[in-house]
């Protein structure tokens, strides 16, 4: 079964061009330019993927999002924005973002978004990494998230860091691999990254392992 996706951005030449890209690998249900109104749809709509402007008239695009996350919270959104501004790719994620793309990035980034986010994992424009890590080290919230990791995430990280697979976790810790792989992803997503490596990477650099 395909994925469904929509697309809920003011700009309607912008919006057609995301669905002719989409439509190839994904259902794309449709595209909306008044996110009031997709809110009123959206619990009937199923929907895998939400791509989201920032910038929209009467309701934007952050308060979208935490909405969004309220009606469903294993929704995934993707914020496709003009802004470049580190600080405003943080606030995203802080309001339930997975993805953060920029306008003006090649039109495959977005494709490659879209599958990142429906593998449970986080996707930011290269353009923006290095900024929104700092914003995120540096920001008092981000590094109390670090130190609030329960004493089984810990563990799990541990043996991660030690070149453990899942399966081999889940054995040391006496549960499952689907376990194991639950307290992986739900440490990526309280953190902010995309892969296993930059996990240990930020958990050698505070000091947690």
């Amino acid at each position: 079964m395909r994925s469904r996706v929509a697309i809920v951005d003011d700009h309607t030449l912008l919006a057609d061009a995301c669905r002719k890209l989409l439509e190839p690998d994904y259902d794309v249900i449709g595209t909306y330019s008044d996110p009031r109104a997709f809110l009123m749809d959206f619990p009937e709509l199923r929907i895998d993927v939400v791509i989201l402007d920032i910038t929209m008239p009467l309701l934007n695009g952050l308060d979208t999002a935490r909405e969004l996350r309220r009606l469903n919270p294993a929704i995934n959104i993707i914020i496709l924005t003009m802004s470049e501004d580190p600080e405003i790719a943080a606030e995203a994620f802080r309001a339930g973002a997975s993805g953060y793309v920029l306008k003006r990035c090649a039109g495959a980034e977005l494709t490659v978004a879209v599958r990142e986010v429906l593998s449970q994992r986080y996707y930011v424009t290269p353009l923006l990494t290095k900024g929104l890590v700092g914003v995120f080290v540096d920001d008092p919230t981000f590094r109390k998230q670090i130190y609030q990791l329960t004493p089984r995430q810990r563990e799990v990280l541990q043996l991660l860091a030690e070149g453990r697979s899942m399966k081999e976790a889940g054995a040391v810790l006496n549960v499952s691999a689907r376990t194991v792989a639950f307290h992986k992803y739900r440490m990526m997503q309280q953190l902010h990254v995309s892969s296993t490596a930059a996990l240990i990477q930020l958990a050698v650099r505070e000091g947690l392992i």
